[in-house]
Formats: C-alpha cells, sequence, structure tokens
C-alpha cells in the first residue's frame, strides 16, 4: 500500500461518521430548524468546518474577487457550507470534491434541502488526482484541507492544472507555527500520522514551484486566537450548542478543540489566507 493510500484510508476513518444527513439533520431538529426549509445561515454552525467558520469564508471570497461569472472548485468541500456560502452570496457555480464518501453525500443531502442544487454539485475523489479537465475552473478554493496532504508539491501542481489561464487560487490554511510540535489530538487529525503542516514560507515556495504569483497573503491568526479564546469560553458556560463541529467529530471533539486552543495560544499553529494566479 503506498504512503499516500495508506494516509487516505486513516483520513476516511477519521472523518466519516456513519448516518452522517440524519446525525445533521436530527441536530437541527434540535435546534429548532425547519428541516425542510433550511438556509446555510441555519447549517452555519456546523458546515463551517474551519476557524472563525462564515466570517473567514466570506473573506476569502473578497479577497479572491469572486462573482457570479465564476466556476469553482472547492477542494475538500466536507459537508458543503462553503459551497454553498459561496453559490447564496455571490451566485458563482461551485463543485466539491471530498475525500470523505460521507461527506459528499451530506453536501448533496443539505444542499437539496437549501434548494441550491442548481449552483452546487459534488464528487468523491483525491485532491492529488484531480477527476476534471485542464483548465476547467476560474478559482479553486480550499480551507483547512492541506493539513491532511502530505504530498503537497502534486495538490498545488493538480490545482494549478484544473484552473484557467490567469486563474485564481484561494487558501485559507493551517500552518506550521515557530514555537513546535502540535499537540494531539486536533480537529483534522487524532495523531501525527495525519497531519502534515507546512510553514509559512514553505508554502510560498510550493506555490511558486507549481506556477503560482502570490498576489495576498493575510497572517489571520490572532484573529483566530480571540475567536477560540471567545468560543472557548462559550462552552464553557453554556456547554456544546445543539449545533456545531462536534456533532460532526463525535465525542472526543472536546479534546480537538482544548488542544486547538492550546496550539494557536501557544505558536505551534499559524493560520494564512492566501491569493494566489495562474
Amino acid at each position: 500500500m503506498s504512503t499516500q493510500t495508506h494516509v487516505n484510508t486513516a483520513i476516511q476513518t477519521h472523518y466519516t461518521r456513519e448516518d452522517l444527513s440524519e446525525v445533521i439533520l436530527a441536530a437541527l431538529l434540535k435546534a429548532g430548524k425547519d428541516v425542510n426549509r433550511l438556509t446555510p445561515e441555519d447549517l452555519a454552525p456546523i458546515d463551517q468546518f474551519h476557524i472563525r467558520g462564515r466570517m473567514a469564508t466570506l473573506e476569502l471570497a473578497r479577497a479572491a474577487g469572486l462573482d457570479a461569472t465564476h466556476r469553482v472548485l472547492d477542494v475538500g468541500c466536507g459537508v458543503g457550507g462553503t459551497s454553498r456560502c459561496l453559490a447564496t452570496e455571490f451566485g458563482c457555480h461551485v463543485t466539491g470534491i471530498d475525500l470523505t464518501d460521507e461527506y459528499c453525500r451530506a453536501a448533496k443531502a443539505l444542499s437539496a434541502r437549501t434548494g441550491l442544487s442548481h449552483l452546487v454539485e459534488y464528487r468523491q475523489g483525491d485532491a492529488t488526482s484531480l477527476p476534471f479537465e485542464d483548465q476547467s475552473f476560474d478559482v479553486v478554493w480550499t480551507e483547512h484541507v492541506a493539513m491532511n496532504i502530505p504530498d503537497k508539491a502534486r495538490l498545488y501542481r493538480e490545482m494549478h492544472r484544473v484552473l484557467k489561464p490567469g486563474g485564481t487560487l484561494a487558501i485559507y490554511d493551517i500552518l506550521a507555527g515557530p514555537t513546535g510540535p502540535v499537540l494531539f489530538p486536533v480537529p483534522w487529525a487524532r495523531t501525527p500520522d495525519t497531519s502534515f503542516l507546512v510553514a509559512p514560507d514553505e508554502l510560498r515556495d510550493l506555490l511558486g514551484e507549481a506556477g503560482f504569483t502570490v498576489t495576498d497573503w493575510s497572517d489571520t491568526t490572532e484573529l483566530a486566537r480571540t475567536w477560540f479564546v471567545a468560543l472557548a469560553e462559550k462552552i464553557r458556560k453554556e456547554g456544546f450548542p445543539p449545533l456545531g463541529f462536534h456533532v460532526l467529530m463525535g465525542a472526543d471533539f472536546q479534546a480537538m478543540a482544548q488542544n486547538q486552543g492550546r496550539n494557536l495560544q501557544e505558536g505551534r499553529i499559524v493560520l494564512g489566507q492566501v491569493v494566489a494566479k495562474k
């Protein structure tokens, strides 16, 4: 078994929850939502599976200059939160791809219930071997995904390949911080075996080698720290809400969240919002 195949299997095991659509719908009902008439805002607490949630997605979209003419590929789409947000806010057509089958099924089901099936579609697949023709997309988008991918050179080459000339790469990712090793478990990995962080300088080099020119780079670590402290305090006071990432990740999410907060506070991880051009 190749390293990538072994890692892919471990990652799918990490993220998969049986009957995820039903689990999410039950949580929505518990939160008092009308599951037959859902809005992307209803789903935001559970489907924006990255630090600072929907706010971070909208900031990256504005930095990337998204509009309704763009055909977008969302690499590592999860349960479809970002694709639904971009379709609703900007009117663009979004194709999501994710390694985890269960996420793709949940993404389709939730998009149907929000009336967005005409603007979003989902495929199961591997980000380092994208099942799309060359020059198929105006924008390639990815949030909190590369941490699970060891062969980053191949990942960014594939993203470059499927982008049209002059197209935009939009990244929001967790990167290696200056103070050293990550405390596990974290939301993207229970052990170091499926975690592959690079430092900001390494990411710059990887993008350059893949043929990209970085046009915008924001370090959003401080914003993430503030957001995480507020979230942790809210959970400490009120417990977990009916809707949240714990619904996706299960019982050990509390330990993951605590470590994520410490990793941010102690400089073990940093956050980058990056826009680059082909």
